[in-house]
């Protein structure tokens, strides 16, 4: 018995590779958080074509949206673990939705395997070009004689945490204005309708360029290429108010090892490429391209980093 235990083991550690070589050898889905346009999108879509490329199957990009993300995240979360639905997540459903939702239908830690941190993004403060203010000094100046609004994408997402993180960090009031989406919180900050908005420096430079938006600052600890001219949020004093959000891909927790690996591989592999890499970057994203253990540790930290700062909101969504 003993013999044919070990036996039996060791075809099953032979067989190993060979299944991972054999995979996929049917149409993958890659689901996807939030809806078209932001970068959690971007950086989703820009990996199911390269990876369908690569692979010889189709990976098909679906945007599941809803609940900040949670809707997507349980769904990925009760697929079988076989390889063929995978999670294009951005960080605030796996690290900040479970601080800030009363209840969440997933683990982060026990229900999927991480595969690779592909993107990182920092965030840029922005205002509405009607509003006398061009540095975040002038902000703390204008906000102490006048409440001044802030849109974000949601309740408990990187961009009200932000907002939280200014006020605390400055001493100021600022009035929280929840949009369903960044779509729709920075379509009022063009409009004025708002007088400022934090958003990912990727989705905020086609806005700035256009002359539509003005900068103030960016989160993270040196200035961004596609913004030379912005100075960080060190930089102008207030250097609590750093954050750069992630964009990776996951898999349903008990996804076999070797495939982890191999669409590990393949994710490295084509975010070396030029062509990859230049389109990400133009959209103002950096290329990080973890290992499936330094994404598990990233999300371990985050966890217990964002339960401190959402312990100052005070609610939850229920």
């Amino acid at each position: 018995m003993a013999r044919l235990l070990a036996a039996a083991l060791s075809l099953l550690v032979l067989a190993g590779p060979a299944w991972a070589q054999d995979y996929p050898n049917r149409p993958v889905r890659v689901i996807i958080p939030f809806p078209p346009g932001g970068a959690p999108d971007l950086t989703g879509r820009v990996l199911a074509t390269r990876l369908a490329e690569r692979l010889g199957q189709p990976f098909v990009a679906e945007n599941r949206t809803g609940a900040g993300g949670n809707i997507a995240a349980e769904f990925v979360a009760k697929a079988p673990p076989d390889g063929y639905t995978l999670f294009a997540a951005s960080d605030g459903p796996l690290v900040i939705n479970p601080h800030v939702y009363a209840k969440i239908p997933f683990d982060t830690l026990r229900d999927f395997a991480p595969i690779s941190i592909a993107t990182s993004a920092g965030f840029a403060l922005m205002a509405c070009p009607t509003v006398p203010v061009h540095s975040v000094a002038d902000v703390v100046k204008l906000a102490k004689t006048k409440r001044l609004s802030i849109a974000s994408s949601g309740f408990g997402t990187n961009h009200h945490l932000l907002a939280e993180m200014l006020k605390s960090a400055a001493g100021i009031d600022l009035l929280h204005v929840p949009y369903k989406g960044f779509g729709q919180a920075v379509g009022d900050a063009v409009g004025c309708s708002v007088d400022l908005i934090f958003g990912a420096i990727s989705s905020g430079i086609p806005h700035i360029r256009a002359g539509k938006l003005r900068p103030l600052a960016v989160s993270v600890p040196q200035r961004h290429p596609g913004l030379p001219d912005t100075p960080t949020f060190t930089e102008v004093g207030y250097p609590q108010v750093a954050m750069d959000a992630y964009f990776g891909m996951l898999a349903p927790a008990g996804t076999p090892r070797p495939i982890i690996q191999r669409l590990h591989a393949e994710i490295v592999a084509l975010l070396k490429e030029p062509e990859t890499a230049d389109k990400l970057r133009a959209a103002g994203l950096d290329i990080v391209a973890s290992s499936p253990e330094e994404f598990s540790a990233r999300l371990k930290t985050d966890l217990e980093r964002f339960a401190r700062i959402a312990r100052t909101l005070g609610a939850k969504v229920e």
